[in-house]
């Protein structure tokens, strides 16, 4: 599984030999792979309008382009604060509640991202095949596809250890920029250009595979929303800056403050975050999507609304009950 870093052509070149080289070497010879592209029909067009978008696929005799748009900037946005306006409005009827869901289109992008790590899990396990995804960045729809379709395929990434390490490399190393997106309050309603819920909507699909397989992920909702409230604003550096070179050469992120990750590993907090009903599964994991399976992650989106306490009580006694077995 290959993720790129930027489009196979750039604005103003018809090709990129080097590129073309680099994918050449990968594929031994009558081999094929599989190129998923995550930008949006309107983003495809504009890069062409300006001399770029894609090559042709005669540049790439071996490659087959499968195009799956996933919105990553304002649309995503805007979709994320419909939903959050929804949620706060407790005078909502039934109905109107409904529709507002519906409207907000949330949980349509919960369904394509997890349709599209789906199609990159099944390129690799069921065609044994390569697999290169790509978008307009590849610092945003391009992590969120990889870091789900490694979390379906490999069994190591569901653990707590192994999530903590797959979002080290598939979201903070490969440059996911926190600080742009995560510039604000996911609730505010001041917003910048740059800002966009991927981290959340990445949180969020996680959430619905672990509860279509609930013994399958040995953390639990806990440890999500942690991520979640880290990604926004934190005592700890591990979600500052917007790439490797920020975080390591002008912030001196890991000489100027503590780990996340240091933290939630210690002894006293980490079982806060465990799955009392883990089980280790060494299959894939292959999620519904189908309209009645994506839900609404209430213990996120209606955690100021909803009380929680008896379903903290039943997580609890269901821990008691597992450690005293």
């Amino acid at each position: 599984l290959l993720r790129s870093s930027q489009p196979l052509t750039g604005p103003n070149r018809r090709r990129c030999r080097e590129d073309e080289k680099l994918l050449g070497t990968i594929l031994d010879e009558g081999e094929r792979g599989f190129i998923i592209d995550t930008r949006s029909a309107q983003a495809a067009k504009q890069a062409r309008m300006s001399g770029g978008g894609t090559e042709p696929k005669s540049c790439y005799p071996q490659w087959r382009r499968l195009h799956r748009a996933l919105e990553r900037g304002r649309p995503l946005q805007e979709s994320f604060t419909r939903l959050v306006e929804a949620c706060s409005d407790p005078s909502l009827s039934m109905d109107r509640w409904l529709g507002r869901l519906e409207s907000s289109r949330w949980l349509g992008h919960v369904k394509a991202a997890l349709s599209t790590a789906c199609l990159a899990a099944q390129c690799l396990d069921r065609e044994d095949s390569k697999v290169l995804v790509h978008g307009a960045e590849g610092t945003d729809t391009t992590l969120l596809v990889t870091a789900l379709a490694q979390l379906i395929l490999d069994p190591s990434c569901r653990t707590l250890e192994g999530f903590q390490g797959l979002l080290e490399r598939e979201w903070i190393e490969a440059g996911h920029p926190f600080h742009l997106r995560c510039a604000r309050s996911a609730s505010s309603h001041a917003r910048g250009k740059q800002e966009a819920p991927l981290f959340l909507l990445f949180l969020d699909c996680v959430w619905q595979l672990s509860r279509q397989f609930p013994f399958s992920l040995e953390f639990g909702e806990q440890l999500l929303l942690t991520l979640f409230d880290n990604a926004y604003a934190s005592a700890y550096g591990t979600f500052l800056c917007n790439n490797e070179k920020e975080r390591s050469v002008l912030c001196k992120v890991k000489e100027s403050t503590h780990s996340l990750w240091a933290w939630l590993n210690q002894p006293e907090e980490k079982h806060k975050y465990l799955n009392p009903l883990y089980s280790h599964n060494p299959l894939v994991i292959w999620p519904s999507v189908e309209p009645q399976s994506i839900q609404l992650w209430q213990g996120l989106f209606l955690r100021w609304i909803r009380p929680s306490q008896h379903l903290d009580e039943a997580w609890a006694e269901i821990q008691r009950l597992v450690e005293g077995n």
